[in-house]
């Protein structure tokens, strides 16, 4: 059994999304991050970084992981599944995973707190953080221009990176120029599994559309920011 200790991220999703499609049995732990559970002694003590998301395999002497790349890599490993074996192909996944770690991730995360959060608008950060998730979009959309997934078959380095591009409109960043982005969304949200996967711990996929109670969750999430927290 796993347990999961986990917030509706993007970062979370991976996590979630990652063990619905390996059917690994799991049990949620919702951290309430706009309280500041991920700071608790105990959430601590499995994430000295105090993030989400984090497991403990309980199967294997409750062993902790946390960073969502790595937690994604130990699953997979541990199902024998959405990873290769085979050194070029485990190593093209490793890339384009490293590539949502490194790029999509914390772009897409600036440009939303220069764009959702902070009280204080600052057009060159906004602009800057905005163009820059743009052009990581337009990279993902280039390379799905002549494959159906990133890295041969569908993998960890799909999941980690539909998890934050389908956050674009919260970013304020448009994808209306990237056909092959959208269509590659539209194919990984239909899969049941990630259906399952963006529900946990809740579902608040509506506010990232810009649906109901878009304006509260970002005035929630502002009390993280501007205390130096970020998810």
């Amino acid at each position: 059994m796993i347990d999961l200790y986990t917030a509706p991220t993007p970062n979370g999703w991976k996590a979630s999304v990652t063990l619905e499609e390996l059917g690994l049995a799991y049990a949620v732990h919702p951290v309430d991050i706009m309280a500041g559970e991920q700071k608790a002694p105990a959430f601590l003590a499995i994430n000295p970084n105090g993030r989400i998301p984090a497991i403990v395999d309980r199967d294997e002497g409750d062993f902790a992981v946390f960073e969502s790349g790595a937690l994604m890599i130990y699953l997979a490993e541990k199902a024998g599944a959405l990873l290769p074996a085979d050194a070029k192909g485990r190593s093209r996944v490793i890339q384009w995973l490293m590539f949502q770690m490194g790029g999509v991730g914390p772009m897409m995360g600036q440009a939303n707190v220069f764009y959702r959060y902070l009280p204080e608008k600052i057009p060159l950060a906004i602009d800057r953080y905005q163009r820059e998730a743009k052009r990581l979009l337009t990279v993902l959309d280039s390379r799905l221009a002549d494959h159906e997934f990133l890295a041969g078959a569908y993998s960890i380095a799909d999941i980690a990176n539909f998890c934050w591009a389908r956050t674009h409109h919260w970013s304020g960043v448009g994808i209306d120029d990237l056909p092959h982005l959208q269509r590659w969304l539209a194919a990984i949200e239909a899969r049941p599994a990630v259906e399952r996967g963006l529900k946990v711990p809740v579902d608040i996929s509506a506010l990232f559309k810009g649906g109901d109670g878009a304006e509260r969750f970002a005035a929630n999430a502002r009390t993280i920011v501007t205390g130096g927290e970020r998810q």
